[in-house]
């Protein structure tokens, strides 16, 4: 644990000159070492992604809003006072910009990479809102309407919704080059295979226009001839065993496999290896004799790939559950204050030392987050990596403790970590702490695929946990259990699943806490 104040810094490090003297070694965290070339590519400063399916439907909503109220502003401005107010136009105003928008996404000019154009995306646009004007004018014709409409509102609709749309494209095209010079729209892309079929398709990305791919080098475990230093001007990174490392020091978006399907013993090695990261996973098919229907296939631009796994809790489902965690978060934080200024009171009054502490803990694709809890342990007997299991009847913990951990009131300072740090959520794994072990191995040593739970954000409750499997882990099977239950709860998330599990949290914490100490 480490506390929030000087003394605990202090208490600390004369933990760690204690474990010295007696011959113990501090816990030392195990990172695998990475060549000069990966290194160098690790310490570059990374802008966080953005993502194009978001931007694009952003910009949908930003064009209906806008051309309805322009509408409306000019229906209130000019129809309404000479001839009164009629939900007709409020209907046709509404009509017009929804065909727009529909017409607009025909025209394919809601995608990203015409977003960066200037000619093409305007000359589309202009063609599409004429369009709908003169869709609009035939249509109030036949219905025998035509007399009824403003020709004047009219032809200011379309004059001042076509200035509009031109201002708001060409601050569109500003915005995303200047996000594209900072690589947020770029798919950082890793090749696994430095030979042949490797240099073919890192040519074939490099190659095409307005690509999104930016490749950042090769990895390959083969030390003879047939695998290259560099693949048309990318360099060799490292072996298979580094590109988790690799992804952990620095944002990968995409590992592609230039290995053809033929080599299925080898690809299945690389794939439980790499399948706990939160990247997309894909297969090139660029050389490969053995063809499938094109539905088969997903597009690198001109580059056939085959999907094998993909990132999960992306684009828009990304902006639901930070929606969900921040604004329900909020919600709980300020109806937990007043239990947690009596949690607060209650431990000050108990024993001596900071009510809050800090706890190490692993995060989001492995990174290491300071977690918020109530401290339930003697101060002097804290142990700041977490690294002994607390147990039945601990000596260390408080009289006050027991009562929280045991209700999980412990838990309620995490509400600080979702709503203002952003490194937790609501619902998701729990977050182990970094030396957390099972007897004497480390989690991650007793289960395979343990950091595949860490390819969401933790949270401070979930599935696991209302499922019975909190608290102390002293069995293989408690373990497994966890990792088994987060998985599950990563491959079928959805904000109802989400809610679910926070409603069925509390009932869990009275009927299934006999594990928790």
């Amino acid at each position: 644990m480490e506390p929030l104040n000087a003394r605990s810094m202090l208490d600390a490090a004369a933990a760690t000159a204690a474990a010295s003297a007696t011959g113990e070694r501090p816990p030392i965290e195990r990172r695998r070492r990475l060549s000069p070339a990966a290194l160098a590519v690790t310490n570059q400063k990374v802008s966080r992604a953005y993502s194009p399916i978001v931007i694009a439907g952003a910009v949908r909503l930003v064009d209906f809003v806008m051309l309805s109220l322009i509408g409306l502003a000019l229906y209130f401005a000019y129809v309404v006072r000479l001839k009164g107010f009629h939900w007709e136009y409020v209907a046709a105003i509404v009509g017009m910009t929804a065909t727009a928008v529909i017409c607009f996404q025909a025209a394919d000019i809601y995608e990203v990479q015409v977003f960066r154009g200037q000619l093409r995306q305007m000359t589309r646009m202009i063609s599409s809102w004429a369009f709908v004007f003169l869709l609009f004018i035939g249509a109030s014709f036949l219905v025998k309407l035509g007399s009824e409409i403003s020709r004047i509102w009219l032809a200011s609709f379309f004059v001042v919704g076509l200035v509009a749309l031109l201002i708001e494209r060409a601050f569109l095209r500003t915005l995303v080059r200047s996000w594209a010079r900072q690589g947020r729209l770029d798919r950082r892309t890793i090749v696994v295979g430095s030979d042949q079929n490797g240099e073919q398709l890192v040519e074939a990305l490099k190659t095409q226009h307005d690509s999104d791919i930016d490749v950042l080098g090769v990895f390959d475990d083969r030390n003879d001839s047939r695998a290259l230093e560099t693949c048309a001007g990318s360099p060799k990174l490292g072996k298979v065993d580094d590109i988790v490392e690799f992804a952990r020091r620095t944002r990968v978006d995409l590992v592609l496999f230039a290995l053809p399907i033929s080599a299925e013993t080898r690809i299945l090695e690389m794939l439980k290896k790499l399948w706990v990261l939160p990247v997309d996973i894909r297969l090139s098919a660029h050389t490969n004799k053995l063809r499938f229907r094109p539905r088969s296939y997903s597009y690198l631009g001109e580059v056939p790939t085959l999907d094998v796994f993909e990132a999960p809790i992306t684009d828009w489902d990304l902006v639901m559950k930070w929606l969900f965690d921040h604004v329900v978060g909020f919600l709980i934080l300020l109806l937990a204050l007043p239990v947690m200024g009596l949690v607060a009171l209650a431990i000050k009054l108990d024993s001596p030392g900071p009510v809050i502490f800090r706890q190490k803990r692993f995060g989001f694709n492995n990174e290491r987050i300071d977690v918020f809890k109530f401290r339930s342990m003697y101060h002097h007997l804290a142990d700041p990596t977490a690294s002994k299991v607390v147990t039945k009847n601990d000596a260390r913990v408080t009289r006050v403790g027991r009562f929280i951990r045991k209700t999980s009131l412990d838990e309620l300072p995490q509400l600080f970590n979702v709503v203002f740090k952003s490194n937790l959520s609501l619902v998701g794994p729990r977050p182990h702490a970094v030396q957390g072990k099972l007897q004497s191995r480390l989690f991650d040593e007793a289960v395979d695929g343990y950091f595949a739970r860490h390819r969401v954000k933790p949270g401070i409750t979930g599935w696991a946990q209302i499922n019975g499997w909190r608290g102390e882990v002293d069995t293989d099977e408690k373990i497994q259990k966890r990792v088994e239950f987060d998985l599950y709860y990563i491959e079928n998330w959805s904000v109802l699943f989400d809610l679910f599990i926070l409603l069925r949290t509390p009932l869990a914490l009275m009927t299934k806490n006999e594990n928790a100490y």
